[in-house]
């Protein structure tokens, strides 16, 4: 099932998204959709992440900043090594 919705696009966005268009063989309404979709799926998961985390903080089970940034000093050091 599918519904048919308005959307406004200031001019310069609706010419990209009819060249788009042309050069996929696509319809601007498929690629509308589909960007949508994106949009959403990655929205999503950046908001479902940053629930988790605040649960996360709420249990107390935080790592101190110091350690973070040793254990990324450390990463870099060893990636450095490697590459020589």
């Amino acid at each position: 099932m599918s519904t048919t919705i308005t959307v406004r696009l200031d001019d310069v966005l609706k010419a990209h998204l009819e060249q788009l268009s042309e050069t996929t063989a696509r319809s601007k309404s498929f690629l509308a959709a589909e960007a949508i979709s994106q949009y959403i799926d990655i929205n999503e998961w950046q908001i479902n992440e940053i629930i988790k985390g605040l649960a996360e903080a709420d249990t107390g089970t935080l790592i101190a900043h110091a350690d973070i940034v040793k254990h990324w000093e450390n990463k870099l050091e060893h990636s450095m090594d490697t590459d020589r």
